[in-house]
């Protein structure tokens, strides 16, 4: 068998290369790149957004092959029950810590510089995008506050041919990201252990507004650690949009959101939000989201009396 080519990319080369983003992590698909028997220290396949396609592209980021380059064996997402997991949001793997020893990293995910309230109004002599928002890192927002929300949903699978909408379940989420480099998503403390292949885990991410309305997201092999308990997660949702009126948000278990495709889609918006913004989509109270570990997402089983009838109800 030939040796993987190990490729090196002068830093010159990844200044220039700047795109959007995704979670960076060993146990992600397409962490070594899409092109067989390399070792791309500088990819960005996995950061690519996702618009307007057919499920067959979109899912798991298989227009550009990415879900076609799992993970090394034994490399899993680790999600300790009950703790957090930290990941490295980045516009290309060679400003991580996980490429050249990190010698490219700083606290943002370009690889450079910014002061601490980098905002439109803090450019700190970076441009602005066409869209009139932060241009670098790609972020979609123009300060922190407004940044949508990420998230990372599970499948109790170990193959992704076997992950569905209805398998695939939102545990967890992050107000106010993507933002710096080095982000942590809590896990709920009742997450029960995977098969012994391990899950299937999807880190996405739909920015609101600045740029193209498109939608985040990659696959990991992914293992929940120090579980304790069996319960198994619900049957997922699909989320709607329940800002001006909570009592209007799903309750329980969500799916991810498909958003702006050409199929698929489960999520639909117009008008404008209470902002006076255009309504997008996003992972955080809009759509019923709460930020951190979302401990309602699994069965409950009770049984219960009818005070009148004496029959018995599962719920």
């Amino acid at each position: 068998m030939r040796p993987p080519v190990f490729l090196a990319i002068p830093l010159s080369f990844i200044r220039l290369a700047n795109a959007h983003l995704c979670a960076w992590n060993p146990g992600m698909f397409c962490f070594n790149g899409n092109i067989p028997g390399q070792v791309d220290y500088n990819t960005n396949a996995a950061t690519l957004p996702l618009y307007m396609l057919h499920k067959s592209d979109y899912w798991f980021h298989h227009i550009n092959k990415c879900d076609e380059f799992p993970p090394a064996p034994g490399d899993f997402l680790e999600l300790p029950a009950g703790g957090s997991f930290t990941v490295e949001i980045a516009d290309n793997r060679g400003v991580t810590s996980l490429s050249d020893n990190g010698k490219h990293a700083t606290d943002w995910p370009d690889g450079k510089d910014h002061p601490d309230d980098y905002s439109v109004n803090n450019l700190a002599g970076e441009p602005l995008s066409s869209s009139g928002c932060l241009a670098s890192p790609n972020i979609h927002t123009q300060n922190q506050s407004m940044a949508s929300g990420t998230a990372f949903a599970i499948s109790y699978t170990s193959s992704l041919s076997e992950v569905t909408l209805d398998n695939l379940v939102v545990f967890s989420v992050r107000y106010n990201t993507p933002w710096k480099r080095v982000t942590t998503y809590d896990v709920p403390a009742a997450m029960p252990a995977c098969p012994a292949d391990g899950c299937i885990c999807a880190w996405v991410w739909i920015p609101n507004g600045c740029g193209q309305p498109n939608m985040y997201m990659e696959g990991f092999k992914c293992k929940v650690t120090n579980a304790k308990s069996t319960t198994p997660v619900g049957t997922p949702k699909p989320p709607v949009w329940c800002e001006d009126d909570q009592s209007k948000c799903v309750q329980g278990p969500k799916q991810i959101m498909i958003w702006n495709q050409l199929e698929g889609t489960n999520i639909e918006v117009e008008g404008e939000d209470l902002s006076g913004s255009q309504k997008s989509p996003a992972y955080n109270a809009k759509c019923g989201f709460k930020d951190g570990a979302q401990n309602d997402i699994f069965t409950t089983s009770k049984r219960m009396v009818h005070k009148h009838k004496r029959n018995w109800f599962t719920f």
